[in-house]
Formats: C-alpha cells, structure tokens, sequence
C-alpha cells in the first residue's frame, strides 16, 4: 500500500486525504497547531463558541458533491439552514438594505431600488447561471496545467468575458450604487478588486443570490468535523502539534518528513499548508518559483480579525452585515495599490449567536468583526486596539445601540498572526487572487516540476480560494497524484 504524507489540515487537505484514503493508500495527515482545520478552526472561551475562519456557506452544491462522492451527503454529519435575509448591507447615508433569501424577492427589491432593474438582474443572473454550470461542471476539477484547459464548447462563445471585468459587466447596465456594491461584492471572496476580475467570474453572482447563503448549525467547524470523521471512516491518520521541518528527497524525489526532529518516510508528499512556506522546507534548488515570483504576484488580503462576546443580544443586525458605509474604492487602493492601514476601513460583521444559540450562552451575542487589509503591512496591538474602537463606535452609530459597556470577550487576529500559525505568505488571509494573470493554468502548479511526488493543493494553486475551492482543490490534487505516481519508491536503502 502506497503511503501519503499530507501536510496541513486545512479543507483542501482533508478532502485530498479522504479522496486518497478511498483510492487505497495509507495517509497520514500532520497539522503543525494543536486542532485541526487549518484557518477554519474554532475555539470556546466562557460559554462562547468561535470560529476562527471562514464563516460564509456558499455554493452548498459543492459541498454536497464532496460527500456524495463517498455514498455519503451533509445532513449525515450536520444540519443546514439558508439565512432569509441572505445578509444586510449599510451604507454611507446611513441606510441599510437586506438582501431576501430568494432571487424572487431579490427581483422586487432591486426594482424597488432602481425601477427597471429586475429585468436587467434577470439576463445578468442568466449569464452568470450558464457561467456557473460550465465552471462547476467542468473547469474548475482541471489541475492547470494548459490553457487549453480553458476551451469548452461554452467557454469559447465567451471568450470576451475573460479580457472584460466584473466591474465592467456591473456597470453596464446598473447605475444606483447600492446595487453596484452589493453586485461588485461577492468577487471579494476571490481575493481580488472588481476591476481585476475577469467578467466570467460573474459566477459568483448566482452562487450569492440564486444558491443562497446558508450557515452549519453548531458553525462552520461542523464541516472540519465532518470531513474529519469521514477521513478517519476510511482510514486516515490525523496528527496534530507536527511540525513539519523538511521535506526529505532522495535523488530528486520526496520520500519523506522531518516532523518534530524526526524523519518519516512515504511515497508521496502532499502539502496543503502555504506554497511559498512549504517551498522553503526544499533545498534552493529544489523550489519552483524563486523570491521574485512571490513578490510579484498579487495575494488576496490579510484580515483584522475580532472575537468578540457581548452580553446583551444585539438589535438592527442580522448574521452577516456588511458595512459600505465609507468609500470602497479608497479601501481597496490601500489594500492592492499603496499597501497601507486604511484610513477609513469597509468591514463585516457576523452574529452567529442570531441562527444558532449553541453558539453563545443564554442572552448573549456572539461576533465576528472583520477588516480586510493589506497583507505584510506592519502589525501591532495599538493598531489593533485602534481599529476596534473605531469598527465599534460605526457599529453603534449605523445600528443605533450602545455596545462598548456591553463586550465582555474579545481577543484579535491579524497579520502576525496568519504568519506565525499558517505560515502564511506576508500574513495572507485568502491565498492568490484570482486575477486574470493568476487565473487556471497561471496559478502556481499542483505537481512540482523539481521534485518527484511532491504536490500542492490549496488555495493558492488552482483553482483558487474560498472554502468550496478548498474541496475542489483537494480532489484534483488526488487525482492528479493517482495519475502521476506509478511505482512505490524503495527507502531501504535511505
């Protein structure tokens, strides 16, 4: 029996280690913290129970197609629930609009907003449907490697639509700016301004307002716990507080980890912890992509993070809130542009406490506050401390209530620290955005060219991040393991 060594235990791991597992080979999976689940991992503290990463559902599809792929289907390891309203939106005048749970209803309230939009967010989502299906589908369970993988029979009816913008597409044909915001918004979760994302990502659309936003009763580490008993159903090995110090290779090839001050041989090495980090457990001459590759790339931003307990339930807000009350063009300059802290920062705020009262004790609010900012931007707890002040006096403002006397939790997270738990590149929080220049068969490959049996997944390789990629992700790198890896290498002699 062949055996994997997978580094990391973020989704894209877990789904590769479960994919290989039912292939038939040993896998062994090492997460250098003391839990798994990578960035969507949680913590309790004081009744509260906290996700530390992703809180969005999208595309419950894919999420469905992960579990059906073992005989199996979510419900059997977590309960859903689609949010109605999907999230609300705040605005500079002191505004907010919910946006319902269905497309009907989100057809009435665009025309309400700007008379005569319905029908033009109809062709719009009609696009972004038939997008959706080719992407879904197809395109995105291929690992990259040609830009032929890019030609379909639709794709190629739409080829415009990969050298125009979603900003573009938007724009054309909306006016009222609450609209263009709460369209241009969705592309945020590929890591990238409107304006540097190709049209075809208009994919995004759909999967937010005709698939919905749903939520795992209990949180989103309900998934990490689903895939995590899945991987152990099937055999995987799961080990946590590894570190992982190098990759061992023997005439070219991985044949191995140094984990904690020990060597542990295997035929193939997986890693799904952060590219550029893992290339640096390689000799120099080893890696693939060189200093100057990495820093000429264009990362999706790091994050301010708040965990915050209050004790008091809250009023005026739902379980997703996005704050556009300042200028998100001015945000996004010092995110991609001028990498600088934002002098007037755009953030989002999660209730899960709203959906779930396990979440939080009787009474009480759980939140989520988050600033999205520059990555490897210099960090400190005065900045921290300035910036939650200055998230919450706009909480209290736009929402009308008094919060400040009423926190008793609160612990952050920011660039350091994604650096120092993930290893990750400048304090990265999303991987590599998805840029027309950074998109497919341009991303970072899945396969080393350097080293034999050594491969990548996550989401700065294809095909990019959020969590339902994360899924992809490790089902193509498992393929493409299955289809590269021939023999079992010989360590006797080692």
């Amino acid at each position: 029996m062949k055996n994997v060594q997978i580094i990391g235990s973020g989704f894209s791991s877990l789904s590769a280690a479960c994919y290989l597992a039912q292939a038939g080979y040993s896998v062994d999976v090492y997460e250098k913290n003391d839990s798994l689940g990578g960035r969507a991992r949680a913590f309790q503290q004081d009744g509260f129970t906290f996700d530390m990463g992703p809180s969005w559902y999208w595309m419950p599809d894919i999420f469905e197609r992960f579990f059906n792929d073992f005989g199996k289907k979510t419900a059997d390891y977590y309960e859903l629930v689609r949010l109605n309203p999907a999230y609300k939106v705040f605005f500079e005048d002191n505004e907010a609009v919910e946006v319902p749970g269905s497309i009907e209803e989100i057809y009435a309230l665009f025309d309400s907003i700007e008379s005569g939009s319905a029908s033009k967010l109809e062709k719009f989502i009609n696009s972004a449907a038939f997008n959706y299906k080719a992407s879904m589908d197809e395109l995105v369970y291929r690992p990259g490697n040609s830009i032929l993988e890019l030609v379909t029979p639709q794709t190629v009816t739409r080829v415009n639509q990969f050298f125009s913008t979603v900003r573009s597409a938007i724009r054309r044909d909306f006016t009222n700016p609450k609209l263009i915001k709460i369209l241009e918004f969705p592309v945020l979760f590929l890591g990238a301004k409107p304006e540097n994302t190709p049209a075809f990502y208009n994919f995004m659309n759909y999967a937010d307002l005709v698939l919905g936003t749903w939520y795992p009763m209990g949180g989103m580490f309900k998934i990490v716990e689903a895939m995590v008993a899945l991987g152990e159903e099937l055999g995987v090995t799961f080990h946590t507080n590894a570190q992982i110090e190098e990759i061992i290779t023997q005439d070219n090839a991985a044949v191995g980890l140094r984990i904690n001050g020990l060597i542990e041989y295997s035929d193939v090495v997986l890693s799904g912890a952060d590219y550029h980090h893992t290339e640096q457990l390689l000799n120099p001459e080893s890696r693939m992509y060189k200093e100057d590759y990495w820093a000429s790339r264009t990362f999706a931003p790091s994050a301010l993070i708040f965990y915050v307990g209050f004790d008091k339930k809250l009023t005026n807000v739902r379980h997703h809130n996005l704050f556009f009350d300042e200028d998100f063009d001015q945000h996004a300059v010092q995110i991609y542009d001028t990498p600088s802290w934002p002098d007037n920062p755009l953030f989002y705020t999660c209730f899960p406490s709203i959906t779930d009262p396990s979440v939080a004790p009787v009474g009480k609010e759980n939140a989520f506050f988050l600033i999205p900012l520059a990555p490897g931007i210099e960090d400190s707890e005065e900045r921290r401390a300035h910036y939650f002040d200055v998230v919450m006096t706009r909480l209290e403002t736009l929402t009308n209530q008094s919060l400040k006397e009423h926190v008793i939790y609160t612990k952050s997270f920011c660039v350091d620290d994604f650096k120092s738990q993930y290893n990750s590149y400048k304090g990265n929080a999303y991987g590599m955005a998805n840029t027309l220049k950074q998109t497919a068969f341009l991303r970072p490959k899945i396969k080393s060219k350097k080293v034999e049996n050594l491969f990548f997944t996550g989401q700065l390789t294809v095909p990019g991040p959020g969590v339902p990629p994360a899924l992809i992700s490790g089902k193509i790198s498992a393929n493409q393991i299955l289809k590269n890896v021939k023999h079992e290498l010989k360590h006797a002699n080692i």
